[in-house]
């Protein structure tokens, strides 16, 4: 399209017209506002994809996470114990010599010691392991710690509501109850 040169009238001015001016050429702030809009308008839609594709990113970066987290968490749980029992093939192998000795030895005092020794083992493995036996005969009886298995006649008077007998030991491991003691209380 070819400019044409509008010619001023003698009495026109160019004084307060700025050139820069959409209003300056009638007509054309509509089709500046319009190109204005579009530009607006691809600018959003760039801006959304932008947004979209962090967003896919983030959720598919998450999904990965909950599978190999489920995943791990599988493998901890079947190879939780995997430490314990490690620990305790050592008493094992105690107990199969035990056996042995109980078979070939006739001396009763030399089984009871074996016996003594391999028990003691036991308990230092799994002492080692964070289990640790509750206390309870001569203590309060606590619903918390505690199930009576039944009531008797206190044998004193200082023993009433407090426990006579221990029947079934309980057990914390790592200072977390993971087995009531099954007691006698004293009435």
């Amino acid at each position: 399209m070819e400019e044409k040169e509008i010619p001023l009238a003698e009495d026109q001015t160019m004084e307060g017209v700025d050139i820069n001016s959409d209003d300056s050429i009638p007509g054309t702030s509509h089709l500046n506002d319009t190109l204005a809009d579009e530009s607006e308008v691809e600018k959003l839609k760039e801006d959304l994809k932008e947004q979209k594709d962090k967003y896919l990113r983030l959720f598919a970066e998450f999904d990965n996470f909950k599978r190999r987290t489920a995943k791990e968490r599988i493998e901890l749980s079947q190879t939780a114990g995997k430490e314990v029992v490690t620990s305790m093939l050592d008493v094992l192998d105690d107990c199969d010599r035990a056996e042995k000795q109980i078979q070939s030895t006739t001396d009763l005092n030399q089984i009871k010691e074996g016996v003594q020794l391999v028990f003691n083992k036991l308990r230092t493995t799994l002492q080692s392991k964070g289990l640790k036996a509750m206390e309870s005969i001569g203590s309060e009886f606590d619903v918390e710690k505690h199930e009576a298995i039944t009531e008797i006649p206190a044998p004193t008077p200082d023993l009433k509501g407090k426990v006579v007998d221990e029947v079934t030991k309980g057990y914390y491991l790592n200072d977390k109850l993971i087995r009531f003691a099954k007691v006698v209380v004293g009435k």
